[in-house]
């Protein structure tokens, strides 16, 4: 018997690779797809990708009742919209994966100044588990609420852990310097994300301070216990997929750093360090769950690391099905591969 799951926001580009994600999953199903504007409509008329017996599925409204059956639930709407679907799932005995921003961080109050909007259920942050799964792996697997980690703190997060663990790292004016494709920012119309406006064009975004700056920062001390400061810009790219993140970091014994990374993440197999001096590109992850990160010590106290990630899947779709692994005591990799789609 298969798992029956539930996806709310399916017709974004998160909820697309969820659908192909779980349909090809030897342990899940789709039972139930929702979306906020395009109820009523068959998810194949939608989304051009979708095939097979899904494509014919009816798409619920948002907050439409949940089936009974349904064990898991994928919330993928936006910020502030999803944590009344969360809590509501909850309360049905359901497990959830939040695909949100909603429950990224520890308090109320972090929340309201990353986003400028009060939280509609605090009182769930205290149940909530941020699930960067190579650091948070028993604690996914006790929970009922996972809160799916940003893309942009995935790829700078992974790196950073095992650095700031061993004491190494200056930890007062970090940079990361991050660059994505347009599918980051979702689906809905956006004149700044017109073909002719994105085009052979790169630009910053989100200044003074990224929305996604506090989770980095919260995080960071979160599974290290030292507090840092990170100066944070993204960048968008004129292409669909890929995330590339540039760290410049200083600190002690740098000869150590590419030895500490490859120690930490030997046994995991989503997580790949490169030989000493050899950069990731986007294109040799792209399709796969992976992070490949390469260093470069580039003098006595100074380095620079290299991350990529697909965003839509470890950074967004792919760890949310890892986390669902965890919390079904499943295959962590079930589902999900570390092959890239290349060339």
């Amino acid at each position: 018997m298969k798992i029956p799951v539930a996806i709310l926001g399916a017709t974004g580009y998160t909820g697309a690779e969820l659908i192909r994600l779980i349909d090809g999953h030897p342990h899940f199903t789709i039972a139930h797809l929702a979306a906020h504007s395009q109820a009523g409509k068959a998810a194949g008329a939608v989304l051009p990708g979708c095939g097979g017996r899904t494509a014919d599925m009816t798409l619920a409204a948002a907050d439409a009742p949940l089936p009974e059956a349904v064990q898991l639930v994928f919330t993928a709407l936006p910020h502030a919209a999803a944590a009344t679907s969360v809590a509501n799932a909850l309360s049905q005995g359901k497990k959830v994966v939040d695909l949100s921003a909603d429950f990224r961080h520890q308090s109320a109050a972090v929340y309201q100044q990353a986003y400028a909007v009060e939280h509609p259920c605090p009182e769930l942050f205290q149940q909530a588990v941020y699930g960067l799964c190579e650091h948070a792996r028993d604690r996914v697997a006790a929970t009922s609420l996972v809160a799916n980690p940003g893309c942009y703190p995935t790829s700078t997060l992974l790196p950073l852990i095992p650095l700031l663990k061993a004491g190494l790292l200056d930890t007062d004016g970090i940079i990361v310097d991050s660059k994505s494709g347009a599918s980051g920012a979702g689906r809905s119309a956006k004149t700044d994300l017109l073909y002719c406006e994105i085009n052979e064009s790169v630009k910053a975004y989100g200044m003074p301070r990224h929305r996604h700056a506090w989770e980095m920062e919260e995080w960071a001390e979160g599974f290290t216990g030292s507090p840092v400061r990170i100066r944070f810009v993204p960048h968008i790219l004129p292409m669909t997929r890929g995330m590339l993140t540039t760290l410049h970091l200083s600190g002690k014994q740098v000869d150590r750093w590419h030895a500490i990374l490859q120690e930490a993440y030997s046994d995991e197999p989503f997580v790949r360090v490169l030989a000493a001096g050899e950069l990731p590109s986007t294109g040799g992850v792209c399709g796969s769950n992976r992070c490949d990160i390469g260093i470069s010590v580039v003098g006595e106290h100074e380095v620079v690391i290299v991350s990529c990630i697909d965003n839509l899947l470890k950074g967004a779709a792919g760890q949310a099905v890892q986390n669902a692994n965890l919390m079904f005591s499943l295959d962590e990799g079930a589902g999900l591969s570390v092959h890239a789609t290349w060339p």
